[in-house]
């Protein structure tokens, strides 16, 4: 694998701190979320970050390579524009999945894939679609999770070797989300970084996060702590990364903050040399026993493994349709209310429930700044828009979203204030490019859904 092309320090840009970033000294590259910038419409501070040298790398949130099905093609082509627009040298995605397809379900947020071998094998031809597709290279970050699936087969560290080994592919590692593995799922980074092949590590994600109730969230809204740093600290003793990334999407802090906070994770980048790189080993890391790692097992003769230089073997599909029930049912119990599946931790399960619902209604006000105004103000908004959530799990996107919020309001005669009524439904019409139900086709659909 060719050595990745220095980076060097950098930041995530959002459009709150664009003026921030713009005067940060000594900022070497950005980061931007592909899913939010156009192609033909780039942020003119991007632009002028661009004409003065500055690196700039899309990173996508949605494709969902973890997930039971192939990448849509439309997904692909966006990222890839996104790419060529920016000039990138490479994207950067996720290992999660983030929705389904029967049922079908959104999670707006990204969601572990179960470390196992039908998971992986999914996973690796997803990954090597996007690759045939894709205009640069594609690295893949390793998420923040909150609870883990029950019957794995592969520790992360086996999991992430094996996946660079099959696709090629390399890795973003995110540092904060070991730190979040650690004290969500018991897990040592220690172990993870040993297991990896460092020599496949594209660049480094650093963040903050805050523990409640024994449970980390991987908030990117709060200073990044001693603990992340010494994770930073660990990897760099190990190779010496090509870049390293500062995320923050929420509660920005002043500009003096943010400069303090990327001067410290230069200062671990920068403290004394590195150890050369080290292939990792498949074998890394504790014994796991599952299907295809039975003792005596020959090498390259594991399910879903085929000889150096052979062509990779298609899966079947029944492999996708034992991935996809199993994420059905877990999504479906996250965002629709049905029972837990046996074997995950159902406390955990409650928390990150809580957590997509919140995020959902964030998101969604964040978008429609407007609603939260005309629902008389972000308490009342949140409470109706939670119970609106906890009957209509999203299946489109935040957008689309807001939008069915609003119409769900008007079906039931919401707000009670007329006034307000009237705000709301010269909002919807405006967005949505049609009339408002009437009268009598409300009541019909209040009644369906009463009947449901």
């Amino acid at each position: 694998m060719k050595p990745m092309a220095h980076l060097g320090v950098g930041i995530g840009w959002r459009p709150e701190i664009a003026d921030a970033v713009e005067r940060l000294s000594g900022l070497d590259w950005v980061e931007v979320v592909a899913e939010n910038v156009c192609p033909g419409h780039l942020p003119e501070s991007l632009l002028r970050l661009r004409e003065r040298g500055t690196l700039v790398v899309p990173h996508g949130v949605s494709l969902g390579l973890g997930g039971a099905d192939r990448p849509d093609p439309a997904k692909l082509a966006a990222l890839g524009e996104r790419a060529v627009a920016l000039g990138a040298p490479l994207v950067t995605e996720h290992i999660a999945f983030v929705r389904t397809s029967s049922p079908v379900l959104e999670a707006g947020h990204l969601l572990p894939v179960p470390r196992t071998r039908d998971a992986l094998d999914v996973l690796c031809e997803n990954v090597r679609i996007a690759q045939d597709a894709l205009p640069v290279p594609l690295a893949l970050e390793n998420i923040a999770a909150l609870f883990s699936w029950p019957g794995e087969e592969l520790t992360e560290g086996q999991f992430l070797t094996e996946l660079v080994e099959r696709t090629g592919v390399r890795l973003l590692i995110d540092v904060a989300n070991l730190h979040t593995n650690r004290i969500n799922r018991g897990e040592d980074p220690a172990a993870v970084l040993d297991a990896i092949p460092l020599e496949a590590l594209a660049y480094v994600h650093v963040a903050g996060g805050v523990e409640r109730g024994g449970v980390w969230h991987d908030t990117h809204a709060h200073p990044v702590p001693p603990v992340v740093l010494d994770l930073l600290a660990e990897l760099r003793s190990r190779v010496e990364p090509a870049g390293v990334l500062l995320e923050r999407d929420d509660d920005f802090p002043a500009e003096a903050e943010l400069a303090g906070e990327l001067a410290a994770i230069r200062a671990v980048v920068t403290a004394g040399p590195a150890a050369p790189g080290r292939p990792a080993t498949a074998g890394s890391g504790p014994a796991v026993t599952g299907p295809g790692t039975e003792p005596g097992t020959e090498p390259g003769t594991e399910p879903g493994t085929e000889p150096p230089g052979a062509e990779p073997r298609p899966v079947e599909e029944s492999t996708r349709t034992r991935v996809a029930l199993g994420q059905a049912a877990l999504l479906s119990a996250l965002v629709a209310g049905t029972p837990v599946p046996e074997g995950f931790d159902r406390r955990r399960i409650r928390v990150q429930a809580r957590a997509l619902a919140a995020k959902r209604a964030d998101v969604v006000a964040k978008l429609a700044p407007e609603l939260p105004v005309i629902l008389g103000g972000p308490d009342a908004y949140r409470e109706v828009f939670l119970s609106y959530a906890k009957g209509r799990p999203m299946t489109s996107g935040y957008r689309r979203d807001a939008l069915d919020f609003a119409e769900d309001l008007l079906i039931r005669d919401l707000p009670a204030d007329p006034a307000a009524r009237r705000r709301l439904t010269a909002w919807w019409q405006d967005r949505a490019g049609a009339r408002p139900p009437r009268r009598i086709v409300r009541w019909a659909r209040t009644l369906v859904g009463r009947a449901a």
